[in-house]
């Protein structure tokens, strides 16, 4: 069995803090953040202002980068990251009258 390959952090990449939604509350954004939109807590370099800060929202910690999800270059990051947030997203509820036609 292989060993598990650690990746760092690609510097200028924040492709985790922008491609995936966050549910739960981040300081400047008490409703968390949709997909797609850049967390507020990234800086100018791409970096977190919170990173191991306990306000820092756990699902952030959880995410650790690898090879597969930051491939070699910044657009891979938010392709893959979009398509995981994409196979991931709850179905949406039925619509009222949907399901008073059902």
């Amino acid at each position: 069995m292989a060993d598990a390959v650690v990746t760092a952090c690609r510097p200028g990449c924040g492709a985790c803090c922008t491609a995936p939604s966050i549910t739960s509350p981040i300081p400047g954004m008490p409703q968390g953040k949709p997909a797609g939109v850049r967390c507020i807590q990234l800086d100018d370099a791409q970096r977190c202002r919170i990173f191991g800060h306990p306000e820092r929202p756990a699902v952030c910690g959880s995410l650790q980068p690898e090879p597969a999800m930051c491939g070699p270059d910044r657009a891979h990051a938010l392709h893959y990251l979009g398509q995981l947030e994409a196979v991931t997203r709850p179905a949406p509820p039925p619509s009222a009258a949907s399901a008073a036609s059902g």
